[in-house]
């Protein structure tokens, strides 16, 4: 640990808008580290871009993060030693860091406008250099600067780059690790807001955070972070930078164009906490003895970033939906009617009936990978027959003529049937279809499951006959003949 200390590390998204997967990931792998070595885990609120600032979304970080079980020591809604947690409330602390960058010759004063700005990017790239800031402003006042044109009326500051700036560091994940050499940084923007760079610098260092875990898109800036710690005399930090989560065809997972990406997609999905935590424990992550099913608990008790794959793992969403349907199967039959019915309380297009929920909790449950297909699998039962459809494909495929035939020599067969349960429906059915037209039970009992349910496949059709109702029943397949 850095000087002996108890271990504090931290996460600290942006409130820009759906919370990406990526503050799981990161946040799983922080916290299992805190929670192996005793120390304390630091939720951050990163809000100085105030362009792309969602108001709502602080608050999904909050419930997504909860929902997962990781869970912080001090943060902007439970407070801690270091408060305020969130960096637009921190603004007073960055200025004394500037002034004395500025007064050290560290840094300096930039009036360029962004059209000046964009100019010169077009003409380095044009030229095929390498695209940075030209330091046009740099030892020249206000007036000296104005006078050249381009200017803005309120300057940013830069970070003034030495040409022998260190470009190598040591990586707890990757070892030695050399980045390209940065260009002068903005660290004050002309709004007043420090750039993430100053801010996470002066934060980490005056929250104690002794391990920075972020994802490998950051190793660029890690030199200029570490100018700046020696500089203003921090202690430095340990670095750890995470391979990046990536689609299919290795591309960056991004919430443009992946819904994967955004953290409340799991929840809109209904898959279980558990098992989005497993899984991005084995992103990337080897368990001892290549166990693929662990607890939170376990994977802390053994953490090691020696463990951590440099390669950045592909989202496989197979693989998510295989583990969730093994934690989905592992539930008492009673926590899965109680998650099911939490879920089905957020859906809006269908009515939330406990107890028709809970008696067709049990015929999905084996047959699911997520809430969401549960709660699909049962709609027939929850919607009313103004809202029921048949699926056109499964009607032309069950209820043409040799479906006709069925469904007139079923219904007599189940308006005397009494009483009305699943053993009864399934003997009268099988005397009027099986026995009686001598059909096979796949074309006997098709033309029923689609009239009544909608779709080919279904839970157990004489169980959801039951369930349904003797009148819903004998009402949809009333409704099928032609």
């Amino acid at each position: 640990m850095t000087s002996g200390r108890p271990p504090r590390l931290r996460v600290a998204p942006s409130p820009t808008g759906d919370p990406h997967v990526g503050t799981a990931y990161m946040s799983l792998f922080n916290l299992g580290f805190v929670r192996r070595h005793g120390g304390r885990f630091v939720l951050r609120i990163e809000d100085t871009d105030r362009a792309r600032f969602r108001a709502d979304s602080e608050q999904q970080v909050f419930d997504t993060l909860r929902w997962l079980g990781l869970t912080w020591d001090e943060g902007p809604d439970v407070g801690g030693p270091y408060a305020p947690y969130r960096q637009s409330e921190r603004l007073a602390t960055y200025q004394p860091y500037v002034d004395r960058l500025l007064a050290d010759g560290r840094a300096y004063r930039c009036w360029c406008s962004q059209e000046r700005l964009a100019r010169m990017r077009e003409e380095q790239r044009a030229h095929k250099r390498p695209t940075g800031y030209d330091r046009l402003c740099l030892g020249k006042s206000e007036q000296e600067r104005k006078a050249l044109g381009g200017t803005t009326d309120t300057p940013v500051v830069r970070m003034l780059v030495p040409d022998d700036v260190a470009l190598t560091f040591t990586d707890l994940i990757r070892g030695e690790v050399s980045a390209p050499r940065p260009d002068d940084q903005v660290i004050l923007k002309a709004d007043g807001f420090p750039t993430y760079h100053l801010a996470v610098v002066v934060d980490d260092h005056l929250m104690g955070i002794t391990h920075v875990v972020r994802g490998e898109e950051w190793i660029s800036s890690t030199p200029k972070h570490l100018l700046l710690y020696r500089w203003l005399g921090f202690e430095t930090p340990e670095f750890a930078h995470m391979p990046l989560l990536r689609n299919s065809d290795k591309s960056k997972i991004s919430k443009r164009k992946n819904p994967a990406a955004r953290l409340t997609w799991f929840l809109e999905q209904g898959y279980l906490p558990e098992a989005l935590l497993n899984f991005l424990a084995l992103l990337g992550y080897g368990q001892p003895d290549e166990e693929e099913i662990f607890t939170f608990e376990q994977f802390s008790a053994s953490f090691e970033w020696s463990r951590v794959n440099t390669v950045g793992p592909v989202f496989d969403l197979d693989k998510l939906n295989w583990l969730n349907g093994h934690y989905v199967r592992a539930l008492e039959e009673a926590e899965f009617t109680r998650r099911l019915l939490a879920f089905a309380d957020g859906s809006a297009d269908v009515a939330v009936l406990p107890d028709v929920i809970a008696a067709a909790a049990p015929l999905v449950q084996e047959r699911i990978a997520t809430l969401a297909e549960g709660l699909d699998m049962m709609r027939f039962l929850l919607v009313d027959e103004a809202a029921f459809s048949v699926d056109e494909a499964a009607a032309a495929k069950q209820l043409g003529a040799p479906g006709q035939e069925v469904l007139s020599a079923a219904l007599p067969a189940l308006e005397a049937a009494e009483p009305w349960d699943a053993a009864t429906i399934e003997a009268a059915l099988r005397g009027a279809l099986v026995d009686g037209l001598a059909l096979k039970p796949r074309n006997a009992f098709g033309p029923i499951r689609v009239a009544v349910t909608g779709r080919t496949v279904s839970p157990p059709l004489f169980e959801s006959m039951q369930i349904l109702g003797r009148e819903r029943s004998l009402a949809r397949l009333r409704g099928a003949v032609r």
